[in-house]
């Protein structure tokens, strides 16, 4: 089912691509759109803050960006190399036309590749079992504030790998300050 939504989006022009610095301001208003202000108090946030993301992809369409995935670097007990999904926005014009779709397919393509154990994320059972995505994967887990408990889901993209993850997932990985002496370093150097 997600494969003929992700055919349905290459047929409209559809590009999937790394999120570059550029894509900020759109990225923003995007989620400004389809989110509101209400996004940044959701307790999925409290794992993004400070952080840089492990994966950022945007779609793009003929007149601009039309869709964004960000996944983040997350622990617990029993639970390594592993990643937390959010957000997933399609401008609203967009909606149903696979867009959504094509940024889940990508995004879990690039993720196995890249050594990734498992993914979690809170959001619509309905939608996300169809990538494989399971209440029951994430049951021991927990996030770092208020969550409906059947909308906390889990992936796992090697066998077993949240078998026996549990406890309150955590946010890991590079912070935004780390990343600042690097790309100053990085630019000295070119």
């Amino acid at each position: 089912m997600a494969r003929d939504f992700a055919a349905r989006a290459a047929a409209v022009e559809l590009v999937i691509r790394a999120e570059q610095p550029s894509d900020a301001p759109a990225r923003e208003a995007l989620l400004d759109t389809t989110m509101g202000a209400i996004r940044f108090s959701r307790s999925s946030e409290r794992l993004r803050e400070g952080r840089l993301p492990a994966l950022s992809l945007v779609a793009e369409m003929p007149g601009g960006l039309v869709g964004t995935v960000r996944l983040w670097h997350v622990r617990a007990g029993g639970l390594s190399r592993a990643v937390m999904l959010g957000p997933l926005a399609v401008d609203p014009a967009q909606q149903g036309f696979g867009v959504g779709a094509a940024l889940m397919l990508s995004a879990l393509a690039t993720l196995r590749m890249q050594d990734c154990r498992a993914i979690v994320l809170v959001g619509d059972p309905p939608y996300y079992e169809r990538f494989g995505f399971h209440a029951r994967h994430a049951r021991r887990l927990h996030m770092p504030g208020p969550f409906e408990r059947h909308r906390l889901l889990g992936l796992p993209l090697e066998p077993g790998a949240l078998d026996h993850a549990h406890g309150v997932l955590r946010p890991c990985g590079p912070s935004i300050t780390q990343a600042v002496p690097e790309r100053a370093t990085a630019s000295r150097a070119a």
